[in-house]
């Protein structure tokens, strides 16, 4: 329960504050005049912001139900044309010599709506994919034919993924395989021979530097990806004895996901740099360094090197990354490279918004006092009603532990069977009384003991929304990640209760118990009193990002396949009820691509690197086969 505020006492600019907008909306979202949380778009020059709640209305009438994922399509190209245009200014300002590239990882987000909205927005800025599977570079070979982009191929890879990004090197696209361990090189160099083609490679280094936040184990000596300074050098001295010392053009690194505190992004740019220089004293070209994701999303908006924060924006990030290689560079007298970000996060978590309707609550709280106790009750009983009457501020805590030991003693008894249902009940009314009295007293205290201080946020009620945790916000579930959560409407109205979430799922996991906080995080959310009749709607904010694939299919890798192992009469071992497991085109078809649709766009590019003399009509045979059997292939390594 909240303390109640006077209604003419309420205003916008308190619910602002309440929910911290102006803090993690970054102006992409604010409350109307009239209360409502609304989405601002841009038309013929001027803000023009449209509530939410309208929206719901108007899916409704349309005959759609919540819950609902709404998808902003240019928040995306805001967020995308601010990454740009913010290293953009930082290259100029520092007189920086090379360029900047940007790619998007496709694993932040598969959707088919989302890869084809960059790759639109994104040509203007060249602003390429990053592909961690072979379904991904699928999918991205018929989204980008930008020949100014870059498709960075990451992941582990078979010899069909490195086909195809040799075929689509050599129709023109700038696909560059990057190296995660080193017995890819063989595979890569012996494909590439096979079609006539010279690769351009990367290598990913495991570097010292480390990350905070809750992705740290990806960098360090021990991250699971990428070479160590040894392996570097064995791919270097490999690649000059073949003579295509020449084709290594990329220096790639990833601290990990959501990197709170700028300290660590520094060091990393200053450990990959020296990394680069000397791959160009060693008489690589190089020409390209990637720096990998790791851009936070400022979730809590409290500017902090927490985890669900940031202790910097985009502009210093992008001033520390371009100053950070140039000192490097320019000590080393070697030329500045073109750089090379896989921000995912930053570009998309905007760009979805989740709407819920709450569909019943559960409020902790009891019946009134009793008038009296029977002589034969529970000795505890009659103490915990003297609790209660000798409750006064100065008092506080100890009739706090009072009514908690006495609460525990009659709970022990019911336990055993010394203790009624119905004198249990009656306890626990009374415990409530005196826990309620505690949160009002504590809420006018100068100081409040420790142990009383978070009275309000045990006694929240519980909402139950129309949604699922796990299908909609698995990061909740698997990481408390955090993400702004509030009401969309009645914003000009004061909040008077406390409460958590629960989902429907009947899973005791199934519920939001953290909320974004400035200073520290939430217990409880503040909501409004139901209205018998009325649609009550809440909004999770900035869940572009992961949230929709995320435990499902992730990377696009699919459903395993399924074998059952026992032993025949004989006791030989027997393999049974073989399932097959998702093909690229079952997984492509869950994210809403359509995979004629796909096939049709390669061969239209293949097409055009026929008629510009880029490949025979023979390899455009070969490149459309190889693809449409990549569709057909596990989305798992196939040997």
């Amino acid at each position: 329960m909240m303390k109640h505020e006077a209604l003419d006492s309420w205003t916008i600019p308190k619910a602002e504050e309440l929910y911290g907008i102006r803090e993690w909306a970054k102006h992409h979202f604010d409350i109307t005049p009239e209360g409502q949380m609304a989405v601002n778009f841009t038309h013929d020059g001027a803000v023009r912001p449209v509530p939410l709640f309208s929206l719901v209305q108007g899916l409704k009438e349309r005959g759609m139900s919540l819950p609902v994922l709404l998808r902003f399509e240019h928040l995306l190209e805001a967020r995308l044309a601010l990454i740009n245009d913010s290293f953009r200014k930082a290259i100029v300002d520092s007189e920086y010599q090379g360029d900047y590239r940007g790619v998007y990882p496709i694993k932040v987000n598969q959707q088919q709506q989302v890869v084809e909205d960059i790759t639109r927005a994104g040509r203007r800025y060249h602003h390429g994919l990053e592909a961690g599977s072979k379904a991904e570079l699928i999918a991205a070979l018929a989204y980008m034919h930008d020949p100014e982009a870059y498709i960075v191929c990451n992941g582990y890879k078979d010899e069909e993924f490195v086909d195809l990004a040799l075929f689509a090197h050599k129709m023109g696209l700038q696909t560059v395989l990057v190296l995660e361990m080193p017995g890819e090189l063989d595979v890569i160099l012996r494909r590439a021979e096979a079609l006539g083609v010279r690769p351009r490679i990367g290598v990913r280094v495991k570097l010292s530097s480390r990350s905070g936040g809750k992705w740290t184990e990806s960098g360090g000596d021990r991250s699971m990806f990428g070479l160590n300074p040894a392996q570097v050098i064995d791919v270097v001295d490999g690649l000059r004895a073949c003579d295509r010392l020449d084709c290594l053009c990329m220096l790639h690194y990833h601290l990990g996901s959501q990197i709170p505190n700028i300290t660590h992004i520094r060091a990393g740019i200053a450990e990959a740099a020296r990394y680069y220089v000397e791959l160009v004293k060693e008489g690589a070209p190089m020409g390209l360094l990637d720096i990998g994701g790791g851009l936070a999303v400022d979730y809590d908006g409290s500017h902090t090197n927490f985890s669900s924060s940031s202790n910097y924006n985009l502009e210093e990030y992008c001033a520390d990354v371009v100053e950070g290689v140039m000192q490097v560079a320019d000590s080393a007298e070697v030329p500045h490279p073109t750089l090379i970000s896989e921000s995912g996060r930053a570009l998309i978590a905007y760009y979805s918004v989740l709407l819920f309707d709450v569909l019943d609550v559960s409020r902790f709280e009891s019946h009134g006092l009793p008038a009296s106790l029977p002589d034969d009750a529970p000795t505890p009983l009659h103490n915990l009603l003297e609790t209660l009457g000798a409750l006064t501020e100065k008092k506080a805590l100890e009739c706090y532990h009072d009514a908690m030991y006495y609460r525990d003693e009659i709970r022990n008894g019911f336990s055993h069977g010394d203790v009624s249902l119905r004198d249990r009940a009656v306890a626990e009314q009374i415990v409530w009384h005196i826990l309620m009295r505690l949160a009002r007293m504590t809420a006018k205290m100068k100081y409040v003991p420790e142990e009383l201080q978070n009275l309000s946020d045990t006694l929240a009620d519980i909402y139950y929304g129309n949604f699922s945790v796990f299908q909609s916000l698995p990061d909740v579930w698997a990481i408390e990640q955090l993400f702004p959560i509030m009401p969309i409407h009645r914003l000009n109205e004061a909040p008077t209760r406390l409460g958590t979430l629960a989902d429907i799922t009947c899973d005791c996991d199934g519920k939001i118990e953290r909320f974004i906080d400035l200073h520290d995080v939430k217990r409880a959310l503040p909501l409004h009193e139901l209205r018998e009749g009325e649609d009550y709607v809440l909004g999770a904010f900035l869940v572009g990002a992961y949230q929709e694939t995320l435990g499902d299919l992730h990377n696009l890798f699919g459903d395993t396949n399924v074998v059952s192992i026992h032993l025949d009469d004989q006791g030989r071992v027997a393999y049974s009820h073989e399932i097959e497991g998702d093909t690229v085109e079952d997984v492509l078809g869950y994210v809403e691509y359509n995979t004629k649709d796909m096939v049709e766009r390669l061969r239209a590019l293949a097409e055009q690197a026929v008629r510009q003399d880029r490949i025979t009509p023979q390899e455009r045979r070969a490149i459309v086969d190889a693809y449409a059997n990549g569709l057909r292939g596990y989305t798992y390594f196939e040997t």
